[in-house]
């Protein structure tokens, strides 16, 4: 009889558990069903073909494969989870309610248990078997991300990232101009020779070269918002340490580091942000983010125009220590990079790396933070981040030999530095892999088409305007011949003036200026100079008798051929002069940039608006065309004017290129199938989209050295070659550009 009781006793138990725990199905069923249909989610959406069958039977029993433990189930009646602790006997859980990060069990048996059907294990499997596992494990969780991103939303936890990407784009922006700015200041304030003029455009795009290639590969190592960081960091302190130094040698030392580090910026910050964009928004979205590289453009342009003129912002401290005007230019720009890494603080790491790294739960709680700071934002607090499980690509192990314990210190920071520079070429060595070599050719000769043509012009327009002022300057010079002044005071600025053959008796020069003066052939007798600045002025073959000279910039360098006979110079001004007072020219040329950088807005809007409607492609090779084909109106460019126009057309062409050269470029390097032509192929990719951008980023900054110091040595000298060579070689990448995979097609797969 009791055993007959106990068993009648454990039957109804049983009943009751199987009962309670289908109503709590048929809920959660009903729950999901109302979610898919709010959310106006297909079918063929479900997360359902990316989970096991077996995965109700999980949640039902809480073991892996539908095992039923009965000391884990409902020991006692009203028994509940740590996820649910409160609830009522039915364990509702409630819309909007935190359930804990779920568990990712990857088919493993839980205390050394085997599952039925467990797959042989990794240690009897050939490293081939393994990759090919690891490439379908990644093609799934391409297309699961994709569903999942689609879930999570476009909301205010993409515009937040934008913005902060955005100010790190804006640095890179703010580094390239600051170079064209700070160089005729910064070379003068430092008495560099003509032999060394010109470095410090090249010395900085190397530096961006070497960082472009080596942050983007690092990227794909050790994360986007890490990588980031440093490399920001890197460029803002040695930005703002190249403001403090006066030797140029290592003002070009600081420059290199600091363009070392902004390298980074783009290849991590398009590779970053497109991994928290569904699809169908990503190629309008990167559009609107490269809006940003204008914006520092126009920073650094307004901020030129408003700083570096300014003589008088300028203070010493003795005669050692000069901080001019133009090193507070460069403290400025360095503000949006210093704001970029605050900014970037406060963001987490992308959750496709967490994902592509095997680590399951950090990535989910991501997502789940996207997600709910989106439907926060849309007034849906109580909406549910249905993911339960994500699929994790099987992770590969790596032999790497270890330092013993008893190495030095530095030894092993050095075998970490060399292990990790061996990872970064081993996965820039998979870009020239099938099936991505041939994409990896196209996109580096578009890169270095688009950079050449773009830097080159860049380099060639602003010198031919400045050629073009001093020609008009020149033709407005005041000639003086075989003049004769006695007794007269000088207290007044002379320029662009000619004294040839001209005797100067009993004169006093006091608290005045020479700009671009030249005496030549001229006596000085008696005279006194005191307080005299002389810019691009000389003298040549000149005589001074009795004459004396008190805190001037008149030194042997500007007396060409000329005698001094009974002279004496006291206290002369040491160094080089600078001065920008009434200088046209300065406010001029950073004017000409302001308005060729903001002529690329309406061509940024267009682009980002047409982005998916006329696909990457036709804008690219469209746009490379056009500016090449704009490039034959510059023989009409004979004056300021004209020039300028043709600058802000070119730059209004030009920019549509490079937002969809970005977005491209970004595209070709996912870990997902492709569209090729009218046909679907699988493409199984590693996850090198930091390394290849990287690479194409710098092989652009290469072009861009060439660029300069192909087309600025040939102002001044013809039109025709710079002309008929920017034309040919942008036409020509254009066309390169056309034969690359459409990946538009990919927003209506």
């Amino acid at each position: 009889m009791n055993e007959t009781h106990n068993n009648r006793t454990s039957l109804v138990k049983g009943a009751k558990d199987i009962a309670k725990e289908a109503k709590r199905q048929a809920a959660k069923n009903f729950s999901k069903a109302v979610d898919r249909a709010s959310d106006e989610y297909s079918t063929h959406r479900s997360y359902n073909r990316f989970q096991n069958e077996d995965e109700e039977d999980y949640n039902s029993y809480g073991q892996p494969g539908g095992q039923y433990d009965d000391n884990a189930a409902n020991d006692e009646d009203g028994a509940s989870s740590d996820a649910t602790e409160g609830h009522d006997d039915e364990d509702e859980i409630y819309e909007g309610e935190y359930q804990g990060v779920p568990a990712h069990q990857d088919g493993k048996a839980q205390d050394g248990q085997v599952a039925l059907g467990q797959p042989v294990g990794d240690g009897l499997k050939s490293h081939k078997e393994l990759e090919n596992e690891r490439q379908a494990d990644e093609e799934e969780l391409a297309q699961q991300y994709e569903l999942i991103m689609q879930e999570c939303g476009h909301g205010r936890f993409q515009w937040q990232l934008f913005f902060v990407l955005g100010l790190a784009l804006m640095s890179d922006g703010v580094e390239v101009f600051v170079v064209g700015f700070v160089l005729p200041s910064a070379e003068t304030d430092m008495c560099v020779p003509n032999s060394g003029a010109g470095w410090l455009g090249s010395i900085v795009y190397l530096g961006m070269m070497f960082g472009a290639f080596f942050w983007g590969g690092l990227s794909d190592r050790l994360g986007r918002k890490q990588c980031l960081l440093i490399s920001m960091s890197v460029n803002g302190f040695f930005a703002f340490l190249s403001s403090f130094v006066q030797g140029y040698s290592m003002f070009l030392f600081c420059r290199m580091l600091s363009g070392f580090g902004i390298g980074g910026a783009v290849p991590i910050v398009f590779s970053y942000f497109a991994e928290v964009l569904a699809r169908e928004k990503r190629g309008e979205h990167l559009s609107w983010l490269c809006m940003f590289w204008m914006i520092g453009g126009i920073y650094a342009s307004a901020m030129a125009w408003a700083i570096i003129p300014h003589y008088g912002w300028s203070f010493s401290m003795g005669s050692a220590y000069q901080f001019h005007s133009w090193r507070v230019f460069v403290v400025v720009c360095a503000l949006p990079c210093v704001s970029a890494v605050v900014a970037l603080t406060f963001m987490p790491e992308s959750p496709r790396f967490f994902l592509q790294m095997g680590k399951h739960d950090e990535a989910w709680m991501v997502l789940k933070h996207i997600h709910d700071t989106n439907m926060r934002a849309r007034g849906e607090p109580e909406r549910v981040f249905t993911v339960n499980r994500i699929k994790i690509p099987k992770q590969l192990d790596e032999l790497v030999e270890m330092p013993s314990e008893s190495t030095h210190p530095v030894l092993k920071v050095l075998f970490k530095v060399k292990a990790e520079l061996r990872g970064i070429w081993s996965t820039f060595m998979r870009c020239f892999d099938h099936p991505v070599k041939d994409n990896t050719k196209k996109l580096a000769v578009v890169w270095l088409t688009l950079s050449f043509g773009y830097y080159g012009l860049s380099v060639w327009f602003p010198d031919v305007i400045k050629h073009l002022q001093a020609d008009e300057y020149a033709s407005r010079v005041k000639i003086h011949n075989n003049e004769r002044i006695e007794d007269f005071t000088f207290n007044f600025t002379l320029e662009n003036q000619i004294h040839r053959n001209g005797v100067f008796l009993n004169d006093r020069f006091i608290s005045m200026k020479f700009k671009a003066v030249s005496f030549i052939n001229s006596s000085f007798l008696n005279c006194y100079f005191e307080d005299v600045s002389s810019v691009g002025s000389s003298f040549k073959n000149c005589t001074f008798v009795d004459s004396f000279f008190y805190n001037t910039d008149i030194d042997d360098a500007k007396l060409t051929n000329s005698r001094v006979i009974n002279s004496s110079f006291h206290h002369n001004k040491t160094g080089c002069q600078m001065t920008f007072d009434d200088d046209y020219s300065a406010y001029w040329v950073y004017f000409v940039n302001f308005l060729g950088t903001l002529a690329v807005l309406p061509g940024n809007i267009v682009s980002a608006l047409l982005m998916d409607k006329i696909g990457r492609l036709s804008m690219l090779g469209g746009s490379m065309v056009l500016s090449g084909i704009s490039c034959f109106f510059l023989w009409f460019g004979t004056s300021e004017s004209m020039m300028i126009f043709m600058l802000c057309l070119y730059n209004g062409l030009s920019i549509s290129a490079w937002n969809s050269l970005d977005v491209v470029t970004t595209e070709l390097y996912p870990t997902d199938r492709r569209w090729v032509g009218p046909s679907c192929v699988k493409y199984h990719y590693h996850f090198i989209r930091g390394t290849g951008f990287g690479f194409c980023n710098a092989m652009c900054k290469l072009s861009a050295v060439l660029g300069n110091l192909i087309f600025g040595s040939l102002v001044g000298i013809t039109k025709a070659i710079p002309i008929l060579l920017a034309s040919c070689v942008l036409v020509g990448g254009g066309l390169v550009g056309l034969r690359l995979p459409d990946t538009r097609p990919n927003v209506l797969m």
